[in-house]
């Protein structure tokens, strides 16, 4: 757990506990499945608080759980004040906070206001209405164009491939209005400049926040508002699951009033918090998100983004530093989530894959902030290279089986034993075939071995916890051999990272930790090491 907070010199006010807080993102249908049918659920999760308790995470962020059709995993939600059967119902998610916070474990939730599902209420109403109606007025609707209606209001593409538009059938039967959707066509975009949007968001943030849910991550933070006239746009460079700063479908400037309604309902519940999903990438922009009165946290992917080089790990450190420093905003780390591939495959996968995510997640723990990481990183887990009858995600259809999406980092976690499920569960299959070499990597095994890459995490958060060298804003950087670099934290903590072939020398001091062992007192390649 963290330690007691630290007193802010500015204000001399304690700090918050999300800022140097460690969270642990569970994709719940991938970490434990309690009931057999092989899909993770709510009592899955809390059957491991206490693995989760020895691992000495401060928080967990648990993927949608709020009911859903399932057409994107969840982040497509049909009542966002209920509890998908697939993961239990509210009772579970009741019990779930309670024995978290028995183990001082905060539990925050994803949040989705960009979109509902075509299941939800709202949406079958407004199918059933007319153009121009109040119904009609909580999504966007639009004419189409052409003669007959036929083409598209606009030439906006889906973040999933495929127009961002699909054409409805009146109540009559006649061909209709489109309706916009920036991600499956399953997930229709609300109209935030209608009151009643945001009215019910408000509800939906007090329904949890009075069961006692600590915060919230907000899914697509960047979203939200739309131009005024939706305007056509030059899409030559765009990519499925990637925006740029210039592309009008994001980061209207009309978001940060929507952000500034969910603060002011946060301040009223003393703890509670929002990090927002960010892809922002000039950084002027990206403070904007997290001023004193808008989001709490925002994620910055840009270390999840670099390639494993020390210039290129630096460089987003200094720019993720950079971003936060503008409006004295709090910086957060991720090396991996449900969207990005796993550190241990993007770094080369392998042994090499391996010895780097190890190094890196000593980078990241040394870093001044808020650390996020995503369930099964702690057990060095690649990605999997799933056969195409076994992927679900809708990038995979969307793209006319061009793009595979991202089941290769969403494969459940291992649990014990020496064959799938590995523990998983009781039933005989899991939602996302399991591969039959992770035997050595399961939690059971690794709790057993002093080298594992889980017994490295725990470690390194224990002395995260307790260490007063994890202290000060900021970082200085030593002079270091090319490939390579070390940076000092206030406290006196310092972190080397080799990210070459060959061995190198450490700076002076006592060696706390160790990605890898050393080879004559240097650090080997591919390895990472805290001294003070």
């Amino acid at each position: 757990m963290t330690t007691p907070a630290e007193t802010s010199a500015d204000d001399m006010q304690p700090a918050p506990w999300w800022s140097e807080a460690v969270f642990y993102q569970i994709y719940p249908r991938s970490f434990a499945d309690a009931n057999g049918d092989g899909v993770g659920d709510l009592r899955g999760v809390q059957e491991k608080l206490g693995y989760l308790e020895l691992l000495g995470v401060d928080a967990l962020w648990l993927s949608p759980v709020m009911r859903s059709p399932m057409a994107d995993h969840g982040y497509d939600v049909s009542d966002p004040r209920d509890i998908d059967p697939l993961f239990g119902d509210v009772d579970a998610m009741d019990d779930l906070i309670e024995a978290a916070h028995a183990r001082q474990i905060k539990v925050t939730m994803d949040l989705v206001p960009n979109h509902t599902s075509i299941e939800h209420e709202w949406f079958r109403a407004a199918l059933q209405a007319s153009p121009d109606s109040p119904e009609r007025d909580r999504y966007i609707f639009r004419d189409g164009r052409g003669p007959d209606g036929s083409e598209p209001p606009n030439n906006w593409p889906s973040i999933f491939g495929g127009p961002a538009w699909t054409r409805i059938t009146e109540p009559d039967g006649r061909p209709g209005q489109w309706y916009l959707h920036l991600f499956a066509a399953e997930q229709p975009d609300l109209n935030w400049n209608n009151p009643e949007v945001f009215e019910d968001l408000e509800k939906t943030l007090r329904f949890w926040l009075d069961r006692g849910v600590d915060g919230f991550r907000i899914d697509v933070a960047h979203g939200m508002a739309k131009p005024e006239g939706l305007p056509d746009h030059d899409w030559d460079t765009n990519a499925l699951l990637q925006n740029a700063d210039d592309d009008p479908r994001f980061n209207h400037p009309s978001v940060h009033d929507i952000h500034r309604g969910i603060r002011k309902i946060l301040n009223e519940y003393p703890g509670a918090m929002a990090v927002g999903e960010i892809w922002v990438r000039d950084n002027v922009r990206f403070g904007e998100y997290i001023r004193p009165d808008e989001l709490n946290l925002g994620f910055n992917f840009r270390l999840a983004e670099a390639e494993f080089s020390a210039e290129s790990v630096r460089e987003a450190i200094e720019n993720s530093l950079a971003a936060v420093e503008q409006v004295g905003a709090t910086p957060t780390w991720t090396l991996s989530n449900h969207d990005v591939d796993r550190e241990v495959t993007r770094y080369g996968g392998g042994v090499i894959g391996l010895a780097r995510a190890r190094a890196m997640a000593l980078v990241e723990l040394a870093l001044p902030g808020t650390t996020f990481i995503y369930n099964g990183a702690e057990l060095g887990l690649p990605n999997v290279d799933l056969p195409d009858d076994a992927l679900q995600d809708p990038v995979w259809e969307r793209s006319g089986h061009t793009e595979r999406g991202r089941d290769g980092c969403r494969v459940p976690l291992p649990w014990e034993g020496v064959e799938p499920p590995f523990g998983f569960t009781t039933g005989a299959s899991t939602w996302l075939p399991m591969p039959e070499d992770w035997s050595s990597l399961t939690a059971e095994a690794q709790l057993e071995d002093v080298t594992s890459t889980l017994s490295l995490y725990r470690a390194a958060l224990e002395l995260r916890e307790l260490r007063p060298e994890f202290s000060g804003p900021g970082v200085d950087w030593y002079g270091s051999p090319p490939g390579c670099f070390a940076f000092r934290r206030g406290g006196g903590l310092i972190c080397a990272l080799n990210a070459t072939d060959a061995p190198i020398s450490l700076p002076p001091g006592e060696v706390l930790l160790s990605s890898a062992p050393l080879v004559d007192g240097q650090l080997p390649p591919n390895a990472a090491a805290w001294l003070i």
